[in-house]
């Protein structure tokens, strides 16, 4: 599934939501993980409307965003268009994320991640 990262560096998560002015994008299944892309967030305007609807729209096919923080209302957004939002609340390294949520993923993951799992795609990784 599609993962994307609030992140400066690609590196380490460090921005919130909001104002992130890019997406570090990776492909994460259980067994696997690769770095895909940088997606970077022009001028959206000065709405916060605007701002949001942007990034999560610059998302749309990921199944998760991690981010250091997220008002209420981009979290709402986020969920109506299936990307589900988490919060790490302080600066963590992209690849630490990935490798816990794979360590999840190779176990029992909760129904939400694994309907996230389902996101874009016909059958399950943990079918596979």
């Amino acid at each position: 599934m599609k993962i994307a990262f609030t992140s400066s560096t690609g590196e380490i998560i460090d921005e919130h939501f909001g104002m992130s002015t890019s997406f570090t994008i990776w492909e994460v299944g259980a067994d696997e993980a690769s770095f895909l892309e940088t997606i970077r967030i022009g001028e959206t305007g000065e709405d916060e409307e605007d701002k949001i609807q942007a990034r999560a729209d610059a998302i749309s096919d990921c199944a998760m965003v991690y981010t250091v923080r997220i008002g209420g209302p981009a979290a709402a957004k986020l969920v109506a268009k299936k990307i589900h939002p988490l919060k790490t609340n302080e600066p963590v390294p992209v690849k630490e994320a990935v490798e816990k949520l794979q360590q999840v993923l190779q176990g029992n993951p909760p129904p939400w991640l694994r309907k996230a799992l389902n996101k874009g795609t016909a059958g399950s990784f943990l079918d596979e």
